[in-house]
Parts: C-alpha cells; structure tokens; sequence
C-alpha cells in the first residue's frame, strides 16, 4: 500500500533559510491580517529584491508559509526583539514545521547521528533517507534523479545557514538563548528536537 497519505511538502527548493528577507516580511505583517495581504504588501515593498515578479512571488509564497506557521508571539519577537542567532533558530523552527520532509531528516537523521557520535553528515545520508521514504511514497518514487539531488543540497544548505551543521558538514550543538528556549517551551515543546543537543525543561 502507498503512503500517499503522508503528504511532503518539497517547495523548500526555493531557496535557503530566507534569514534577512522573512525578517523584512516579518515587519511587514500586521497583526490580525491575513496572510495573502502580507504576501501582496510584501510584493509591493520589494521584501526579496528579486528582478523577476514570478521568482518574487515563488519566494515570497515560501516566506509566508514559513512564517504562518509562528506563532503570535514567535512572529512578533522575530521581527522586532530578536538578534541574529535567535532569527536564526526562529527560522529554523518554522521551517520544521512547514516541510514535514525536511522535520523527518532532522529528528531520524541528523538527532540520530548526534546521539550515536557520528558528528559528519555526508551527502549519502540524504540519499538514503531519500530512498527510504520513496519506497513508501509514489510520489517522492516519481521524482527525477536531478530533482533529488537539487532536493538534497537545498536542504544541506538550509542546516548550514541554519547552524546545524558546519561547512564541512559536521552536525554542532545547539546554543539558544535562555529566552528563546522559554519561547519554545511555551509554544510547542517538540520544537526542542529540531535542535542537536538540546533538552526540554533545559532552561
């Protein structure tokens, strides 16, 4: 039987982390509006700088459905209190949250491996995790080779702007600010497993 039923989200090769642009969209939403307003507000301000209206918009829609997955108060601190590091955790979470793709790696893969010791994530890991789940699912199954290797090296360069792991590939340990592990634990806990290294109740 397919697993279908498990639907991944693979629009995440867009682009990376997003950190500066989900910031300048971040500002720009008003709390209550809906997100459609922010993406054509967002539009308008040229948030991404990007020279193309069909790319902006690809990017942007991706900005937006990471943010929408913050809540009000994740939203509100990345856009006017947080520094450099806690954007980046920040973004980091809402894009776990977003790709249920990319949430699986971390916690099966990339926790895994930081537990057993084993500190390098070479590209093999990617592959295999990848073939594990097409085994299941026709619709990854489909995917062309290039599409999978594209898949592959966004999502290494989503954990390297993310802090997760090194240049070289090496999976670090998570350091949060004590008040960004509060945040986390107020709004949803399993957030701490998105991170190498971190506990709940750590704080």
């Amino acid at each position: 039987m397919s697993s279908d039923l498990v639907s991944y989200r693979m629009s995440f090769t867009t682009g990376g982390l997003m950190l500066l642009e989900s910031r300048a969209v971040a500002k720009l939403h008003v709390p209550g509006e809906t997100w459609a307003a922010t993406l054509e507000r967002a539009r308008d301000a040229g948030a991404t700088a990007l020279p193309k209206i069909a790319s902006n918009r690809r990017v942007l829609n991706e900005i937006v459905l990471r943010l929408s997955a913050l809540s009000a108060e994740e939203l509100a601190f990345l856009a006017d209190e947080a520094d450099h590091d806690e954007a980046q955790a920040l973004l980091w979470i809402a894009v776990c949250r977003s790709y249920r793709f990319i949430e699986e790696f971390v916690r099966e893969v990339v926790i895994d491996r930081y537990l057993s010791y084993r500190l390098d994530l070479p590209p093999e890991s990617f592959d295999v995790f990848f073939h594990d789940k097409a085994e299941w699912n026709d619709k990854l199954a489909r995917l062309s080779p290039g599409t999978q290797k594209k898949l592959g090296q966004v999502m290494f360069r989503i954990l390297r702007e993310a802090g997760i792991i090194s240049r070289d590939r090496h999976i670090q340990t998570a350091i949060i600010s004590n008040r960004m592990q509060i945040m986390i634990e107020n709004a949803q806990p399993a957030a701490f497993d998105y991170f190498p290294g971190l506990r709940r109740g750590g704080v």
